[in-house]
């Protein structure tokens, strides 16, 4: 993967569940269905933020008891939405510190008078520490602004109207000493993108009944032409229920039945879940219904699932990475949540855009570089064939107190969410644990990127993510060739960085040039060990204010507006190469690779 210094990757599967974590529940994403309703909490919100000298008084007059009107002057906050680009406040759009949501919500009379009813808040983002009172009470707290969390709120709904009051914070607060004035924070970062804050994705209420499904883990194989789906299904609110497993094609027809919390379905001449231009079907996707009848004091209960998945099979050898048995060659971008106006929110707009720019581009894959992405996301992912390297928020990690035990464990809480959340996604084939973190401490004295693929442990294939050197300072377009050759030997011998190149100068015409000539090398590179190219960055992106970036980072094949540089049309023409090369396993010739392209922008 061109990106980023050294990179080292292995399994993660045995890693996380050997640690003894232990998260509480599932975190299936809310879908309704005969026993399920959700309601959107998205719009406009009251907001607040706490500019005080201590930026505690919010918590000091209790502002989470009243209506946050009460408390002083409020704004109008879009959700989702960082709230940093929103208005024309510039101390807000830097700010430090604890700001204030606040939403009224009125439930349906059948959420709030049915005991048998389960309503459950879940904040899709928070960033980056969030508490959350409901009705003044206090119901919920987060660390980390990139993943999703739950409370069920069924005991204090039970009349009145609803008031949500999640107060999420900027990270690391850090108060200088003079001369900088009283009451003045800044915030110290060792990362090259805009730390935006607030409610980033949606926020939203849903029901189950008290007898419900919980989680549910698939894990999928292939034995000769038949699709195995094993299934594992944990359920909360009763010790006495039958479970009836159905999964259903695209049409609807049953392929496959079960019954209990564990077992494996097994499909005859299955439909495999293939990347984007591997095939002449990708991404096809089962259904898998799930039906629970509980036995309750006051009768049967039961409840109803349903879970996309894509049968696939996912391997590492020693040269290739391999999906459903064939190799695979990643031709993508990587990418950051980011865009005008709405920083890190949640857009569907947006996303569809990017998806379809992904397709021109003729990509097959992307790394949520340097966080975890929406729900929505993956699911977009999934439907449309885009491979997933599905990243944790390690980023930045540079201090000697990052590599401490603290550290440790609340990364590997964080990296058990994660895959507790993205774990039956088949687009996802890798989870990246870290971006380029780097320590002065024996032994690791380099920088690297642990990037680790699902469920298999294979020490002698590890996949190595290089600095893409063109665009990051200055010097010579022609050395280029020679550099990514001695960069992909050293790093296949070594597995460490390669020592620094001269500068390179940003433009767009030296980014193509420097494009074209790593290309040559790569094309020598990936008939041995190479498997794959993602280019930093699909698209422009905020960063910090500094002399070395004028509004923003500028490394993008798109502007952050969506339009095409000229290294956009380079590479497009290269990724549905390289995807014409082998489609549907039939070689085409050049003439044909674009011609094969349905997009034209």
């Amino acid at each position: 993967m061109l990106r980023g210094p050294a990179a080292v990757w292995a399994t993660l599967g045995p890693l996380l569940w050997a640690c003894g974590l232990a998260l509480q529940g599932g975190m299936l994403y809310p879908r309704e269905s005969p026993s399920r309703e959700r309601k959107e909490l998205t719009g406009l919100w009251s907001f607040r933020a706490d500019f005080s000298e201590n930026r505690r008084q919010g918590f000091e007059q209790q502002w989470y008891r009243a209506p946050l009107r009460e408390s002083g002057p409020t704004l109008d906050m879009p959700v989702p939405s960082s709230f940093n680009d929103v208005g024309q406040d510039r101390q807000l759009r830097s700010f430090v510190g604890w700001v204030w949501y606040e939403r009224e919500a009125a439930l349906p009379q059948r959420w709030t008078q049915d005991l048998g009813t389960r309503v459950v808040l879940r904040i899709g983002s928070a960033h980056y520490y969030a508490i959350v009172w409901v009705n003044g009470v206090h119901v919920a707290e987060h660390e980390g602004g990139h993943l999703p969390f739950e409370a069920d709120i069924s005991k204090l709904v039970q009349s009145g109207p609803l008031s949500s009051c999640p107060a999420p914070c900027c990270p690391s607060p850090h108060a200088p000493p003079c001369p900088y004035p009283k009451g003045y924070f800044v915030q110290n970062i060792n990362f090259d993108f805009f730390n935006y804050a607030g409610l980033h994705r949606p926020v939203l209420l849903y029901t189950t009944p008290t007898a419900y499904i919980d989680d549910i883990t698939v894990h999928t194989g292939v034995d000769q032409d038949t699709g195995l789906v094993d299934y594992q299904i944990f359920v909360q609110g009763s010790e006495h229920f039958q479970l009836e497993v159905c999964l259903l094609d695209e049409e609807g027809k049953v392929v496959a039945q079960g019954t209990g919390g564990r077992g494996q379905l097994q499909v005859p001449g299955a439909h495999l879940w293939w990347p984007y231009l591997m095939h002449e079907h990708p991404a096809y996707l089962y259904s898998l219904e799930v039906r629970l009848t509980a036995q309750m004091a006051g009768g049967p209960v039961s409840d109803f699932y349903t879970l996309p998945v894509g049968i696939r099979t996912v391997a590492v050898t020693e040269q290739q990475f391999l999906i459903n048995g064939k190799p695979f060659y990643f031709h993508g971008v990587n990418k950051h949540e980011d865009a005008d106006i709405r920083g890190k929110g949640f857009d569907w707009p947006l996303l569809v855009k990017d998806f379809n720019l992904l397709r021109w581009l003729g990509a097959n894959a992307f790394r949520t570089s340097h966080y975890p992405y929406a729900e929505e996301v993956m699911q977009l992912c999934d439907r449309y064939g885009i491979v997933v390297i599905d990243e944790s928020p390690g980023v930045g990690i540079v201090l000697v107190e990052s590599y401490s035990n603290v550290s440790l464990q609340h990364h590997l809480e964080v990296m058990e969410e994660l895959v507790r959340r993205d774990k039956n996604h088949p687009a996802v084939v890798m989870w990246s644990v870290a971006n380029e973190p780097t320590s002065f401490l024996k032994p690791a004295g380099y920088y690297f990127k642990c990037v680790l693929p699902l469920r298999h442990l294979v020490p002698t294939a590890q996949l190595i993510a290089l600095r893409h050197t063109g665009c990051c300072s200055y010097g010579q377009v022609k050395g280029s060739p020679l550099w990514a050759k001695l960069q992909l030997q050293d790093c296949q011998t070594r597995n460490q960085e390669p020592p620094p190149d001269p500068p390179l100068m940003f433009s767009e015409e030296y980014q193509k040039g420097v494009l074209e000539q790593y290309h040559l090398v790569l094309d020598q590179k990936r008939k041995e060990y190479v498997v794959g190219e993602l280019i930093w960055n699909f698209a422009d992106f905020m960063t910090n204010q500094s002399p070395q970036r004028v509004m923003g980072n500028k490394k993008g094949i798109f502007t952050r507006q969506r339009q095409p540089k000229g290294a956009a049309f380079l590479l497009r023409e290269r990724y549905w190469k390289l995807a014409n090369e082998t489609r549907y396993g039939r070689p085409a010739s050049k003439s044909q690779c674009l011609e094969n392209s349905p997009f034209t922008l």
